[in-house]
């Protein structure tokens, strides 16, 4: 099957001969990644209404089951401090909650499809390790979960669970490709040729998702204003060392001092040098790939999603950071990493066939 997008598009059916648990767990996986990808786009949008205290425990909401069962908590909460408009309100608690419940069915899901490649490891013909290993990370991911809540939002800690859901969607779309009926090419060298510069291509955007993800976390997205300039200056005054210093509270400096302006200055410059160098790759690399014979049409995805995702990130800037495209800046990164991993998958099958 013909896969252009880092996500499946659509769960196939089972491939002629193909037994019906092979097909059943390629269903599970497709619809894992899904759910990861929506799970992305979700926590950006708690993170950004900042409903990520909502519910100030973990797992539960003030030890209740739901919102619902801790409206009293909630009401008290609000009432001391001042109003909805503090980190606690109705609204905010069932958004952080209803992350949680997302993420728990996923990390259910992601436990079954690891029992099923292990049992059924023999019918698929493949290491049930990769499967396995995604159970570890979801429980990674739910203790970065707890801790953004416990440690009252590090910056380091809430980038680390973006990674995270970043790494949990990676390793699923990468299983679920190797569900795929081989790739046939008439010539397969001009794809294997691109397996360097496609890892080196997937490398500079997970880095730029990592400065996406700590421009976020820092609330640094509206540092500058203005563009193509920061504000009114080519190279304003910038402090890398306390902007990229991981250890510390939320707003804070190492030294517990009120993060500076300079500081946030730093964290939003470095992720616009980092857009413009994946620009420039990735824009390179989709052009190779729509010469490759057989893969136009993930080239012409690469490019299509590069576009989108620079539109996005202009249009965040330009338009004061509406929440929609906020949201769908961090979902189109997913895309794009996605549709990369597409393009080393290929490469890399297609190196083994020379």
């Amino acid at each position: 099957m013909d896969t252009l997008l880092a996500t499946p598009p659509a769960v196939p059916a089972a491939a002629p001969g193909e037994p019906e648990q092979a097909s059943v767990f390629r269903r599970l996986v497709a619809v894992a990644a899904v759910l990861t990808l929506a799970l992305i786009m979700l926590g950006a949008w708690v993170r950004l209404t900042d409903a990520g205290l909502g519910c100030p425990d973990w797992p539960g909401c003030y030890g209740k089951l739901s919102p619902i069962h801790a409206s009293d908590q909630i009401a008290q909460a609000v009432a001391e401090q001042g109003g909805e408009h503090g980190p606690v309100s109705m609204g905010k608690a069932w958004r952080e909650m209803l992350h949680r419940y997302l993420a728990t069915g996923l990390g259910l899901l992601i436990v079954a499809i690891a029992v099923l490649a292990w049992r059924r490891r023999e019918l698929l013909r493949q290491s049930p390790l990769l499967a396995v290993s995604l159970v570890g990370v979801v429980v990674l991911q739910g203790l970065f979960g707890k801790w953004t809540v416990t440690l009252l939002l590090k910056p380091a800690i809430v980038t680390g669970h973006l990674l995270g859901g970043m790494l949990t969607f990676s390793l699923l779309l990468w299983l679920w490709l190797r569900q795929l009926p081989p790739r046939r090419y008439v010539d397969a060298e001009p794809v294997a040729d691109l397996r360097v510069p496609a890892l080196v291509g997937l490398v500079l955007v997970a880095l730029q998702i990592f400065l996406g993800g700590w421009t976020s976390t820092n609330y640094a997205a509206l540092a500058c204003t203005d563009l193509p300039t920061c504000q009114g200056s080519w190279w304003p005054a910038v402090n890398f060392a306390d902007g990229f210093h991981f250890v510390r509270e939320l707003g804070r400096t190492g030294d517990g001092a009120i993060l500076p302006l300079t500081a946030l200055t730093a964290i939003h410059l470095a992720h616009r040098l980092g857009a413009v160098a994946v620009l420039l790759a990735i824009g390179w690399l989709g052009t190779r790939v729509i010469r490759a014979p057989g893969e136009q049409r993930l080239g012409l995805a690469l490019l299509s999603i590069l576009a989108l995702q620079w539109a996005l990130g202009l249009a965040n800037v330009w338009l004061s950071l509406p929440l929609p495209v906020a949201v769908a800046h961090n979902g189109t990164a997913a895309l794009l990493l996605g549709a990369l991993l597409v393009l080393n998958f290929r490469a890399f099958r297609a190196r083994l066939r020379i």
